[in-house]
């Protein structure tokens, strides 16, 4: 256990939190058997908290052309781009239950061009990546290239809207330094 706070900002208690959260917070608890220190961490800004996990969900909980799996693909490169150790950790730990592979988020966060994904998620990552560090530059041939991956113009727009949520939230964990919990680092690398 790190002898470190969960963040540089004051953490709210649990109890006096509006009710919503309180109860988004304590449900996640049921689910995973702890709290991700980003709950607590957000939920000092109240209106904040609901709209960033509100836009949160709406990227990474959806159906459409990217599974689950390959959304959290997008985070852990991403967050690997701006050195987010919260989301590496905690999205990695995501993507290796989503994908059942204990290995491949390490893969992704070292270097995705040499991870054991397909060419199609290569390329889905290299869009991430250019819309991470150089969104400016984003034109026909990032798209052209997308879609003889299979990738359609709402597949496309998920790629990018999840990157650069990511962006913001990765600048907002890397400013208050929070810390990933220590229940992330083992879930989806050993049985249960």
């Amino acid at each position: 256990m790190s002898e470190h706070p969960i963040t540089r900002f004051p953490v709210p208690d649990i109890n006096e939190l509006p009710e919503d959260i309180r109860n988004i917070i304590v449900e996640v608890q049921e689910k995973t058997g702890f709290v991700p220190n980003v709950f607590l961490a957000l939920a000092r800004r109240p209106d904040e908290f609901r709209a960033f996990f509100g836009y949160h969900n709406a990227l990474m909980e959806k159906e459409g052309g990217l599974t689950k799996g390959e959304r959290e693909m997008v985070v852990v490169a991403t967050s690997s781009i701006n050195q987010c150790i919260y989301c590496i950790v905690a999205h990695g730990a995501i993507l290796r239950i989503r994908e059942k592979n204990p290995l491949v988020s390490d893969q992704i966060a070292g270097n995705y061009r040499k991870a054991d994904i397909s060419p199609r998620q290569k390329a889905m990552l290299a869009f991430a990546e250019k819309v991470t560090i150089r969104a400016y530059e984003v034109g026909d041939d990032d798209y052209d290239k997308l879609r003889k991956h299979g990738f359609d113009d709402e597949d496309i727009w998920d790629i990018g809207s999840i990157a650069a949520l990511f962006g913001l939230s990765n600048r907002i964990a890397n400013m208050a330094d929070i810390r990933p919990n220590s229940e992330f680092h083992l879930l989806g690398r050993v049985p249960k």
